[in-house]
């Protein structure tokens, strides 16, 4: 029975590269990287429509991160590079193999991740946007610094080091107040999530240090490193954050994402108008389409049920608040994760 052949199919193409025993475990990485991302999907189903966002964010991590393995456990996704140092019988000067797919999983996972802990935090979005920038820096620079043969490379090191201390600000400093500001329950998921990533991404440049930057473990080892790290940052942690999650009253992070828009009025008021078609209206048998006539209330015209017009039961419960004339009207979707 042949074993594993990823490397006879796919020759490699550096001097210094993954063995077949490298492969194997990037193999075993890829299988559990899968299973978690099944069992994430299909957990999500079980989960009501509006509060999915954090279990389809892990689903994007994971499914990337499978794809990612896939790649590497297949000897694709590498580019040689001419090493600058030498160590333990590997000469200077000598291609190792660079692997670029890693970093575009990375480009994808990071700033997921970090989504997965703010958007629980109700940090303002115009943080969010920039600390999602600088987890781009702490990934990208590495990637050049990798692609780069000469000492040049550790300038970019600083770089990506830089946008990592600003990660840690922003997690341990703002997210982590804010996070306060929502709730004890919230503040405790969000520290020991934060907790998590922030020691965990703390070995990543110790990790590029010691393989793509000064050529000090081979490409063998280089994978088992960075394969216990992704473990414990992809899985481990989405798996913890989601339970820790799961027990809190996510209606509170006001997370409806499609099911509602605050519309300003023209006039003195203005009035939250429901997106989706057709609701049933208690005590008639009509359903109605909000439209405003610039007073606060809202009429009604008949409109048909289809297919497409009713409410699954797994449906989040929107909150409603009653006016002046009885009618059910959306409240804004106003929270501190949308403060700019």
């Amino acid at each position: 029975m042949a074993g594993n052949e990823a490397l006879q199919v796919n020759p490699p193409n550096a001097v210094y590269h993954i063995s077949t025993n490298g492969s194997d475990w990037l193999w075993t990485v890829f299988a559990i990287m899968t299973l978690c991302d099944l069992i994430v999907i299909g957990w999500h189903f079980a989960v009501p429509r509006g509060q999915r966002v954090f279990h389809q964010i892990a689903a994007i991590v994971l499914t990337t991160a499978a794809i990612a393995y896939f790649a590497m456990a297949s000897d694709l996704g590498a580019t040689p590079i001419a090493t600058e140092f030498s160590h333990h019988g590997r000469i200077a000067g000598v291609t190792r193999q660079i692997w670029y797919v890693r970093y575009i999983m990375f480009f994808i996972t990071t700033p997921a991740l970090l989504l997965m802990l703010v958007l629980a935090s109700g940090l303002a979005l115009s943080d969010i946007v920039t600390l999602v920038f600088f987890s781009l820096v702490f990934v990208v620079a590495r990637l050049v610094g990798a692609l780069v043969s000469s000492t040049y490379k550790w300038g970019f090191f600083v770089f990506s080091v830089a946008g990592l201390v600003y990660v840690w600000w922003a997690l341990l400093g703002p997210a982590r107040t804010s996070a306060k500001v929502i709730g004890s329950d919230y503040h405790s998921a969000f520290g020991v999530g934060a907790g998590i990533l922030s020691f965990i991404w703390l070995l990543y440049p110790i990790c590029w240090g010691l393989s793509e930057g000064g050529n000090v473990i081979t490409p063998t080892s280089e994978m088992v490193f960075y394969g216990i790290l992704d473990l414990l940052s992809m899985p481990f942690f989405l798996f913890i954050h989601l339970f820790a999650l799961s027990k809190l009253d996510l209606a509170a992070l006001q997370l409806y994402s499609g099911k509602f828009s605050t519309t300003a009025a023209t006039g003195a008021a203005g009035v939250a108008v429901q997106e989706k078609a057709a609701h049933p209206v208690a005590g008639t048998g009509t359903t109605t389409a909000a439209t405003t006539n610039g007073t606060g209330t809202a009429t009604g015209t008949q409109k048909k049920s289809g297919l497409f017009s009713r409410h699954g039961h797994h449906d989040a419960p929107a909150p409603a608040a009653t006016g002046n004339t009885g009618v059910a009207e959306a409240p804004p979707r106003v929270s501190e994760a949308t403060v700019v």
